[in-house]
């Protein structure tokens, strides 16, 4: 998913009669970008444009949103690049403007790929399989009958399943004959956030065993509370997959104020090293040459975490991320 020969994009160009109008664009699609990331697939992003290195090919700027795996290997996730009206220029394409002259349009570009499942399986999956996010999971939850021998099991675990699914949650259950630890252990591979069990002893009791696929707890919820607990544990297994991604992302970020600390990083734990940078060309091909990263982006958010260049030790222009990337 990360690096294949074949991939669907969903990609997008527009054209606009200002500059400022195509700045606008592509901003705005960046951070619908980085939205969609962090409030759906529960992956935290950087946002920051790319150096003149990096960006594509034609395109004036290139900005980027950024995520960090959980073998802190960097992602470039998406992009959104602002075009100018070189193109435009290029291929002779004119508009009537409001003032009846012709005029160039200013263009942008932006897309992403089905790179985004690779980065799903790569922040948040772990040994025992896929851990999907509750908003993007085909199955939600999936409810599971305990001991579905004795009388009145199926008929409850199936009046649960109706319940999850006229409250609009995706939901399906499994009454095949495998034991309870194969089902269990099935689902859990296959990324299911909530694993919902009911057997004879929840019936008597009036309840219900739900347990989250990202933290592994387990809690009883009353049956009269099923579908509002379900949906409060959805946002918390979203939550909690996000604040564990963002926990790794920052505690693997760390500011190198020379050559030698970036080398030094890289080759220990590895991540982010977070520079100042003079925005020569040569100094970032030294960084690949010497340090073996990249540049990731010079992230919209800037601090001054030095004054001169990691790698000249001119006076800085920029703070830039650097990582080894897919």
């Amino acid at each position: 998913f990360l690096r294949h020969r074949e991939f669907l994009w969903q990609e997008g160009h527009t054209m606009h009669a200002t500059e400022e109008e195509a700045r606008e664009e592509t901003m705005r699609m960046l951070n619908l970008y980085a939205d969609f990331m962090e409030n759906v697939l529960a992956m935290p992003v950087v946002r920051g444009r790319k150096t003149d290195k990096e960006k594509f090919n034609g395109a004036e700027e290139t900005y980027t949103v950024e995520c960090m795996m959980h073998d802190r290997k960097a992602l470039q996730a998406g992009t959104s690049h602002y075009f100018g009206d070189g193109f435009a220029r290029a291929f002779d394409i004119t508009f009537t403007g409001r003032d009846n002259q012709l005029h160039y349009p200013h263009q942008t570009s932006w897309g992403v790929s089905t790179r985004m499942i690779g980065g799903i399986i790569m922040t948040h999956g772990d040994n025992n399989g896929l851990v999907l996010p509750p908003r993007i999971a085909p199955i939600q939850a999936i409810v599971i009958p305990v001991a579905q021998h004795k009388e009145g099991v199926l008929d409850a675990a199936a009046a649960l399943l109706d319940r999850l699914k006229a409250a609009g949650i995706r939901a399906q259950m499994d009454d095949s004959d495998q034991s309870m630890g194969w089902k269990a252990a099935q689902y859990e591979m296959k990324g299911v956030p909530l694993r919902v069990e009911i057997g004879p002893k929840d019936m008597e009791k009036g309840q219900c065993c739900i347990c989250r696929r990202d933290s592994g707890e387990k809690v009883f919820v009353p049956l009269a509370e099923l579908e509002a607990k379900v949906q409060e544990l959805l946002d918390a297994v979203h939550d909690g997959l996000f604040q564990r991604a963002k926990q790794n992302l920052e505690d693997h970020t760390k500011v190198c104020r020379t050559l030698d600390e970036v080398k030094s990083f890289m080759e220990g734990e590895g991540g982010f090293a977070k520079t100042m940078w003079c925005g020569e060309l040569e100094c970032e091909l030294k960084m690949k040459e010497q340090a073996g990263v990249t540049s990731r982006c010079m992230p919209l958010k800037q601090e001054a975490v030095g004054d001169t260049c990691v790698c000249c030790g001119k006076p800085a222009k920029h703070m830039i991320y650097w990582g080894v990337a897919y």
